[in-house]
């Protein structure tokens, strides 16, 4: 895999329905630039509202119609909660850190 072809987002603080459409932004960026794989590093995110949950969904809808993949990584135990609650750990490929991440997806053929 290209590393040109992985673009990381990493959003920060609350995600809410602001902060969200600005991730959102900044997929489909990364998108237009070739990327084939977004990794949404949640690692400084300290909780998600449901407008942010939203934008979430949206944002992967937009990266399946690129063909391309989303993956994210590094929730806090809220976050964790909230995606179980929510059932988005099912939507969601979710890996507990970026070096997880790597191992599992950049190191495969």
């Amino acid at each position: 895999m290209n590393p040109d072809e992985v673009k990381i987002v990493r959003p920060e603080g609350l995600l809410d329905g602001v902060k969200a459409s600005q991730v959102r932004r900044d997929i489909s960026e990364c998108l237009e630039t070739g990327a084939k794989i977004v990794l949404l590093d949640l690692k400084d995110v300290t909780f998600i509202d449901s407008s942010g949950l939203g934008a979430l969904v949206s944002a992967l809808k937009t990266v399946r119609a690129a063909d391309a993949k989303m993956f994210i990584c590094s929730i806090s135990d809220q976050v964790k909660i909230l995606f179980e609650l929510t059932s988005m750990n099912r939507v969601f490929k979710v890996y507990a850190d970026r070096e997880e991440f790597e191992r599992n997806v950049l190191s495969s053929p």
